[in-house]
């Protein structure tokens, strides 16, 4: 291995990991282009290509079936969703809805009669048939036609079509199944490279069992090498915590994993090629190659290989570092497999770039770059894997007479690319063919087919009959070119989310090692962290009065300050909050036993609280000029209320103590503000730059302490407002004391508490998606937010295996040290809170289904499964890593919700599933602040998702929404009348009605 160059090109990857996209493309363009000459070479050649491709287009039915219905047409994505979910259906009544909700809405008649294929056209008049069926009310003519038997067939028949649909995309069932496919006339020439489809391992024992499954497969294939067939490896298929934070755990793991399968695969004599993975996992995925690829006993074999994915922006470093091996490397270019989620996750973790190229042209331009690298490398043995003619002209014309390299394509995709080059031009085309059973398939088979199938994809466009063959077959070097290499400009950077809103606040990387490695320091750093005593109640009440008192004489003066002003106190505190970041995670983490990822979004949200609301406050709170008469000027103007109590909780000590405050500060109130008595010190600092950042120190005061402060803080009759965050219990006392005093105005209670908050999943749900959800939101920050899953509620068809896949993942779970990055959980806030926890969970050991072994030192609570009998077992909320389970019955999706909300509770409820018709039944029943579908219950996001609940969850209105400011505010109504000072001069103005 040439350790300076595979170094450089590892500095080179740090550079442009997140690198602006017009700096990276700048080099690309010049390197991807092609001379003029060339040019008409390659469009001559890429038409022929087109015109094979158009004429397989036009050859059997399943091509022409999916033609008519493209993806860019209701009915295309109503068939892709039903394929996606429903041979994993395992109850007649869930799998009917499933059927009656993607067939019943599209518009199948307009396809009637419309391919140039009879099957084609039967299919459809199946589907509008199809359609009538769960489409009619119950009474229709049609209905009482077939009566009983009307449904079963057509779960029947859609059964049948999702299967077949399967073995277009899927080679086989078995890998001797996809091995006796590969000997069919069809694929005469090429050879495959079996992928056993392992997407990602949840647990252990799904990592063990993906491992066997590549060991049957290599041995499979390696009875016979002469056909020339290959293995692909996904390395997240083998260990479930595949992440940087577990570099230390899963990187030797899989490294000996992988060892394993190339001395197996060498042994035999056929290739092995590792798949490509989401970027945050490219470093320790070179780590892990690399290591396998200088092992001695490799030596000779030159079947060793990657995956390179172009839309990444460190493609053309990682094929320099794979050329610097001391081997040879089969590399495979790809275009790039996670896009959307990539996309997704680096908005959602506001960081500074995207690590991948947003329009689909810069992808093609980096293409070709890299593939002009790969075709010049010494050490490199290129794979283009590529459905788009022009690409393929393109590596022809740059190869000349070379065969010194192959083309890949998926199965079921691209046919007739290919085949008059392998069979009459003597090229080598692989298939990348997918093994694996149906049922678990077709959540990968809609992926693959989202991803060929978006509207700026070359098979999206060849379908499309608008489009010319000049259209499609532009350069995309001259696109990019034409717009300077600039980003999309639908695609703004993570910071500009919301604008022109407010800026969100950004992010840390912990995907890379380097920020990681400083982050841990950082949060490590020793701070002097005292115990605050307990207050005795006189003193509390003398603190609290002078407190108040300070206030009170700051509110004139802050209240006449301009919105503007302070509006610019909240974003210059932002700002503070950012530049003083490693300090405020290292108390989060010290004080509050925060992990890691959780001290970043607790700064993140109370960064994004001040700017939000200084921007709700500059557009929402000035007067306002109403209608009226001539003669009579009226005007409604916002005011702040005067001194308001703050009282935050102990797990969101910075960002809901901040949120709270500022909001009420930025509405023209004086504000005491009261930390829970476990987590002052954040306070404190928080205080501290609030005044650095112009707020007067009167007008924000801080009290500490515990109850006794609390309570001589919310009975002082000089507090205008309280806004609260915590129990239940203490909301409802605050309520009573605030009404206690006869002579005490009405103030306002701003009240966020807990909930019973509950998941509903029924038997169309993806396991692997529920169970990753139902992690996060129930063990993520030990089970201590408000938001946190406490009950799952699993169809009784799939509840066994959603259970037992769960109880794997927890497995997984790592008990530590807050500020080591490879836990998960850490301990729970205090003594109390850990006594409280652990006396119930011994009181539910026989209904514990799965719990763990937690540290010997420290307040850790294990996190615990308990199945309930029923849903109305549970009855308070429990708050920490504690999980309840029970089942509902198919059909009763409406009565479950029901019952969850008898509870009382309304704070947040998540539904899982693929029935859009449940989803919009869930969202008109749930008596809840926040319902998640299809995704994790925790992390609302400022301005986007605005988080308070109902009834004994709160009493709203929510925080980080556009409502919240006015609670804060008191409303003054202005009528002038002008005709007793001249009236209205606006009318001497008029050209007629004048005197």
């Amino acid at each position: 291995m040439s350790s300076a160059v595979t170094s450089d090109a590892r500095k080179t990857m740090s550079q442009l990991y997140r690198a602006s996209e017009p700096d990276v493309l700048k080099p690309l363009l010049d390197r991807a282009a092609t001379s003029p000459d060339s040019r008409g070479r390659i469009i001559d050649h890429a038409s022929g290509l087109l015109a094979d491709l158009r004429a397989a287009q036009n050859r059997g039915w399943v091509n022409q079936f999916l033609q008519e219905y493209r993806l860019n047409s209701s009915e295309g994505v109503a068939l892709l969703s039903l394929a996606e979910a429903f041979l994993r259906v395992p109850d007649p009544e869930t799998a009917d809805l499933l059927i009656a909700d993607k067939l019943g809405d599209a518009d199948w008649r307009a396809h009637a009669g419309q391919s140039n294929s009879k099957l084609v056209n039967t299919a459809t008049w199946g589907l509008v048939v199809g359609r009538v069926l769960v489409g009619e009310g119950p009474s229709g003519p049609l209905r009482r036609l077939i009566s009983r038997a009307g449904e079963p067939f057509v779960r029947q028949a859609v059964g049948t079509a999702m299967k077949k649909m399967g073995e277009i995309f899927v080679m086989g069932r078995t890998i001797d199944e996809a091995m006796r496919r590969m000997r069919k006339p069809d694929n005469k020439g090429f050879t495959a490279s079996f992928d056993m489809l392992g997407e990602a391992a949840r647990t252990f024992a799904d990592g063990r069992r993906y491992f066997d499954a590549y060991v049957g497969a290599i041995d499979a294939v390696g009875n016979d090498p002469a056909a020339g067939h290959s293995i692909s490896v996904k390395l997240s298929a083998l260990h479930p915590r595949y992440e940087v934070a577990r570099w230390s755990e899963c990187v030797p793991a899989l490294t000996e994993m992988l060892e394993a399968l190339a001395v197996q695969a060498a042994g035999k004599g056929i290739a092995l090629t590792v798949d490509a993975e989401e970027s945050e996992r490219l470093e320790m995925s070179l780590d892990i190659i690399g290591s396998v690829a200088a092992l001695p006993s490799l030596k000779g074999w030159d079947g060793f290989g990657m995956a390179v994915q172009a839309y990444g922006k460190r493609a053309r470093p990682v094929v320099a570092w794979a050329n610097a091996l001391d081997r040879v490397m089969n590399v495979r270019l790809v275009k790039g497999a996670y896009w959307d989620s990539e996309i997704k996750r680096t908005q959602v973790e506001g960081l500074a770039d995207y690590p991948l190229f947003t329009r689909k042209a810069a992808t093609d331009v980096s293409y070709l770059a890299v593939a002009k690298d790969m075709l010049a490398a010494e050490n490199i043995r290129p794979a283009f894997a590529s459905h788009n003619a022009l690409t393929v002209a393109t590596i022809l014309e740059w190869a000349g007479n070379s065969r010194d390299f192959e083309f890949q394509r998926l199965h079921g995709m691209g046919d007739g690319l290919y085949e008059r080059l392998v069979r009459e031009n003597g090229y080598h085309c692989r298939i990348y063919a997918p093994v694996g059973g149906h049922r678990d398939l077709l959540a990968y088979l809609v992926r693959r087919l989202l991803e060929n199938g978006a509207n700026s994809s070359f098979v999206h466009q060849l379908a499309d009959a608008r489009l010319s063959e000049d259209e499609i077959l532009a350069d995309p070097v001259a696109k990019i070119a034409a717009v300077g290499g600039a980003r999309h400009p639908s695609i703004p950077l993570p910071k500009d989310l919301f604008a022109p809103g407010h800026r969100i606040s950004r992010g840390l990387d912990l995907s890379d090692v380097a920020t990681l490695d400083a982050t841990v320091r950082a949060v490590k750093a020793p701070l002097a962290l005292g115990d605050t005593p307990a207050a005795i109640a006189a003193e509390a009440g003398a603190a609290v009065a002078a407190a108040v008192g300070r206030a009170q004489a700051a509110f004139p003066s802050w209240s006449r300050t301009p919105v503007d002003a302070r509006a610019a106190c909240l974003e210059r505190l932002a700002d503070l909050l950012e530049e003083n970041r490693d300090r405020l995670m290292a108390i989060c983490v010290q004080e509050a036993f925060k992990t890691i990822p959780d001290a970043i979004g607790e700064v993140r949200e109370a960064a994004d609280f001040c700017r939000y609301y200084a921007g709700e406050a500059r557009s929402r709170l000035r007067a306002v000029e109403l209608p009226g008469p001539t003669g009579e000027r009226n005007t409604l103007h916002i005011e702040g209320r005067g001194v308001w109590a703050t009282v935050a909780p102990w797990n969101f000590p910075l960002a809901i103590f901040l949120g709270q405050t500022v909001a009420a500060l930025v509405a023209g109130n004086s504000v005491v503000a009261k930390p829970a008595p476990q987590t002052p010190e954040i306070a404190r600092f928080a205080v501290e730059l609030a005044h650095r950042a112009g707020v007067p120190e009167d007008a924000l005061v801080l009290v500490t302490g515990g109850p006794e402060v609390g309570a001589a803080l919310t009975a002082d009759v000089r507090v205008a407002g309280v806004a609260f965050t915590g129990s239940t219990a203490t909301a409802k006392r605050i309520a009573r004391t605030l009404v206690a005093d006869d002579d005490r105005p009405i103030v306002p209670l701003i009240a966020e508490t807990g909930g019973i908050n509950a998941m509903i999943v029924d038997s169309t749900a993806l396991p692997e998606q529920v169970v990753a959800d139902v992690v996060t939101s129930s063990f993520r920050s030990a089970g201590q937010r408000c938001s946190a899953l406490r009950l799952l509620l699993v169809q009784a068809d799939v509840a066994e295996a959603v259970i037992e896949m769960l109880s794997g993942a927890m497995d997984t779970l790592r008990l530590g040290d807050p500020a080591d990055p490879a836990t998960d959980v850490g301990p729970v806030i205090d003594r109390a809170s850990y006594d409280k926890l652990m006396a119930y969970r011994a009181s539910v050991t026989e209904r514990t289904v799965k719990t763990l072994a937690a540290p010997a030192d420290g307040l850790f609570v294990p996190p615990t499964l308990v199945r309930l009998d029923a849903i109305e077992d549970l009855d308070r909320e429990w708050f920490g890593p504690i999980l309840h389970v029970a089942t509902w019955e198919a059909g009763k999706l409406e009565e479950t919700i029901a019952r969850v909300n008898a509870k009382g509770y309304g704070l947040t409820m998540g539904l899982h599933s693929r029935i859009a018709r449940a989803a919009e039944v869930t969202e008109a029943a749930a008596a809840v602040g926040n319902l998640y579908i299809n995704r994790s219950m925790i992390g609302a996001v400022v301005g986007s998702q605005p988080f308070g609940g109902e009834g004994l969850s709160g009493t709203g209105p929510k925080a980080g929404g556009p409502h919240y400011l006015y609670r804060f505010c008191a409303e003054r109504a202005v009528s002038v009348d002008t005709t007793s000072a001249g009236g209205n001069a606006s009318l001497l103005s008029l050209d007629e009605g004048g005197i």
